[in-house]
């Protein structure tokens, strides 16, 4: 598939939602590049995560901006990334659209006991499955401005994938 035809997009939503694992699939489907939003966290923010304390406004404006400067960056190399970002508040997706306007967001959503079920069953580096509720209670909705695809969780990755990719028109 052609990438330079596909938007930059953050596959966004709470931890344990599936945003590495569906962007990791999106890009090998579309000939992106994938980053894991994560791995940009300063260490600050991984070390407050690790001791159970959800970041605030103040600490995740380094990391949206480190983010919004990778989707800037690479949209301008001529391959559009994907990357996996919460994105949970509008300030914060109207932040990375401010550095690449042409954003589209992938909204994984589902029901708050199955997230807490993947969450369960999995181990993270520094997000405990405890910070789920800050995260929910953080989310604000996608709005009818906003370039988006919301999908639900209940599917496969790979039904997602082929979810996003038909919303695309490449299927």
């Amino acid at each position: 598939m052609n990438s330079l035809a596909n938007p930059p997009m953050i596959v966004m939503g709470v931890s344990g939602c599936g945003k590495s694992t569906v962007g990791k699939m999106l890009a090998e489907e579309l000939g992106a590049t994938f980053t894991d939003g994560d791995d940009l966290h300063p260490a600050s923010n991984k070390e407050k995560m690790a001791a159970g304390h959800p970041l605030d406004d103040a600490d995740r404006q380094p990391w949206l901006a480190t983010i919004g400067h990778a989707l800037s960056r690479s949209s301008k190399s001529g391959t559009p990334a994907i990357i996996a970002c919460s994105a949970l508040k509008r300030s914060y997706r109207d932040l990375l659209r401010a550095h690449e306007p042409a954003t589209l967001f992938i909204h994984l959503r589902g029901p708050a006991d199955l997230i807490q079920n993947r969450l369960d069953e999995r181990s993270h580096e520094y997000m405990p499955s405890t910070l789920l509720t800050s995260q929910l209670n953080a989310l604000e909705a996608i709005e009818a401005d906003e370039a988006a695809i919301e999908v639900d969780i209940s599917h496969s990755p790979e039904d997602i994938v082929a979810l996003v990719a038909n919303n695309l028109n490449y299927k």
